[in-house]
């Protein structure tokens, strides 16, 4: 492969589609001036998008890397989750002439973006000491966020190398520890049928948290968007909806601990996902960190794990961008 080969970066997540362009050979592969936005709604498919977008913007590529939100299928498939478009690797390098494309997973992307992150691209979750990537030999990170659904990646560091585990994560079962937990479980359970943690760690899972609780305190809910609940919550107007987002925030934690218990990512969390920036202030204010350092004989492990929120706009344009100098030969980190 050419270091210096420019390389399609598209993220492709259930209501929008970003794409930049990333230079290889460069420290800052990711080109900001490159990076647009369009609504998956308003185009018939990833080809259709991708040609707009370099007639836009006049840009030449060679070779392509999609994040996307959903389970790659043999490294050649996916059926986004969220969204209408089945993208098939070798159909999409061919409608648009290039060498390659390559797909992955979109919180494999987010995962690979970790290493690329600086000082301030990051806000601390907690008190506990934020860690370097690639200090140690050997390190397990994990990597979840909620937007339109809940993503769900990890971070490994080997020997040397850097691999990202790609996972479905988002779709594993809702574990209720609370009072609150189990009502809230048993009303999703008869809408559902089944309740997975993106039932209610998302931008609709906001909304289902909300419904969930009037239900419990015998309030009829307004017809309230995600981001209806969150400015009110904001501005104090109405306290169901505060309560909404303190009780996502607890959940949240849970969740989040839990998978440092199931990939043993010991040495952190990154927050990340389109809701941090909105949430993150009720992230700080304590039930999050509380409910995911609360893992009964596992305490005083969960409580030295870091977290942190991940405030760069792009991270999974910025995990492809990574992915790319890993393609090209360069590495990413002294260890990997």
């Amino acid at each position: 492969m050419h270091v210096s080969a420019p390389t399609l970066l598209v993220d492709l997540g259930g209501t929008n589609v970003r794409f930049g362009v990333a230079d290889p050979s460069r420290d800052q592969p990711l080109l900001s001036d490159s990076i647009r936005r369009y609504r998956v709604a308003e185009h018939d498919s990833l080809v259709a998008t991708a040609k707009q977008y370099l007639a836009d913007t006049g840009l030449k590529v060679s070779r392509a890397i999609v994040a996307a939100a959903g389970r790659i299928v043999d490294g050649e498939t996916v059926k986004v989750t969220n969204n209408p478009w089945a993208i098939s690797a070798h159909q999409t390098a061919s409608a648009l002439g290039l060498e390659y494309v390559h797909l992955v997973n979109d919180f494999a992307a987010q995962s690979m973006a970790v290493t690329l992150l600086h000082g301030d691209d990051l806000v601390d979750v907690g008190t506990v000491p934020r860690p370097v990537v690639g200090a140690e030999a050997e390190q397990t990170f994990a990597v979840v966020g909620p937007g339109t659904g809940l993503g769900v990646g990890g971070l490994l560091v080997r020997g040397g190398h850097c691999s990202v585990l790609q996972t479905e994560g988002g779709h594993a079962g809702f574990a209720a520890h609370t009072p609150e937990d189990i009502a809230i479980l048993d009303y999703l359970n008869h809408k559902y049928g089944r309740v997975s943690n993106e039932r209610l760690i998302c931008g609709q899972g906001l909304v289902n948290l909300y419904d969930a609780i009037c239900h419990m305190v015998g309030a009829t809910p307004d017809a309230l968007k995600p981001e209806d609940i969150t400015a009110r919550a904001k501005d104090g107007s109405c306290p169901l909806c505060t309560r909404t987002v303190e009780t996502f925030a607890g959940i949240f934690g849970s969740v989040a601990g839990d998978l440092v218990l199931t990939l043993g990512a010991w040495n952190g969390v990154y927050l990340t996902g389109g809701l941090i920036p909105v949430l993150l202030p009720w992230l700080e204010r304590g039930r999050f960190r509380e409910r995911f350092e609360a893992k009964g004989r596992f305490r005083d492990i969960m409580e030295k794990v870091p977290t942190q929120a991940i405030m760069n706009p792009e991270p999974g344009l910025l995990g492809a961008a990574a992915l790319a100098v890993l393609e090209s030969g360069r590495t990413l980190l002294p260890t990997c």
